[in-house]
């Protein structure tokens, strides 16, 4: 079964949630994004942020995190019910990343996907490239994170 046959179009799926505490986003800063906002409280209390917060790439961990653990489950879900479900990965890329509010220590963050196009790849018969909207939001409902991305296909 094709991913669009199973999510049509700009129907919204809800991925999960994660929540962001200090030790987390301490821990992930010091291994990639050692900045003095993402490493210190006191630091980041005198920063622009005005408190601990995430890094970006560290929401988009946490939206990767949630996708996978989504799609495991999806997959399971189809195969009970008789269903092959497609085989997709993986991304050739995403575009417009934007970092809408900053992901604060004690944030949650529900993420979603939106299947937002499927076509055929010319170059390679019997794969397609999907486009999503990806996207996230606090537990006060607002956007805090969002981009395009592209996952391939295959028959």
């Amino acid at each position: 079964m094709r991913m669009a046959e199973l999510y049509p179009v700009g129907e919204i799926q809800s991925l999960g949630s994660h929540r962001f505490d200090s030790e987390e986003i301490i821990r992930y800063a010091r291994q990639f994004d050692p900045q003095p906002f993402h490493l210190d409280a006191e630091a980041a209390r005198d920063s622009l942020f005005g408190g601990l917060c995430a890094s970006g790439w560290h929401t988009c961990a946490g939206w990767m995190k949630c996708f996978t653990a989504f799609w495991a489950r999806e997959e399971q879900r189809l195969a009970s019910q008789g269903v092959t479900p497609p085989k997709l990965g993986p991304s050739p890329g995403f575009l417009d990343l934007r970092w809408l509010k900053p992901v604060f220590a004690g944030d949650t963050i529900t993420y979603s996907v939106t299947l937002t196009g499927s076509r055929a790849l010319a170059s390679r018969p019997g794969r397609l490239i999907n486009t999503l909207s990806c996207a996230g939001e606090n537990q006060h409902g607002e956007p805090v994170i969002r981009f395009t991305s592209t996952v391939l296909e295959f028959e």
